[in-house]
């Protein structure tokens, strides 16, 4: 059941990743729409249903299959668990931020530009890497 759980927890987290590298994306562009445009009540349709049908869902399943394999793995005493929650953490908090800038912008409160958005878009993929590091090496 472990390796099951371990699969499923690695599809949701792949799933949570592909939704948080393509929403800075999509804000990207949509800062670029004139406000009320069709253009931009596209973006905010996509936006919204990215966060609601991928998004959310995948965060969810993956803390929630993760959690249940440290248990079962025993790993809550491992540094580099310790360690990967704290960037699973970071990862949640910007889930939160971009949860709340997709709020902004279905209510044309937009408050930044898309070279914030391109550099908010690395993000996710750094801590990608120390997450998947973490997970797979165990260094510590």
């Amino acid at each position: 059941m472990y390796d099951w759980i371990k699969a499923f927890h690695i599809i949701a987290f792949i799933a949570w990743m592909a939704g948080m590298l393509y929403l800075p994306r999509l804000f990207v562009y949509h800062c670029e729409a004139p406000p009320g445009s069709k253009q931009s009540e596209t973006f905010k349709l996509m936006e919204s249903r990215l966060l609601k049908a991928i998004i959310n869902p995948a965060l969810t399943a993956t803390w929630l299959l993760g959690l249940w394999l440290a248990w079962k793995g025993g790993w809550f005493g491992a540094g580099w668990l310790h360690a990967k929650l704290v960037l699973v953490l970071m990862l949640s908090a910007l889930h939160g931020f971009l949860v709340r800038w997709v709020r902004d912008f279905a209510s044309e409160r937009n408050r930044h530009s898309a070279r914030f958005y391109r550099i908010i878009n690395e993000v996710p993929t750094v801590l990608m890497i120390g997450i998947v590091i973490l997970a797979v090496v165990k260094p510590f």
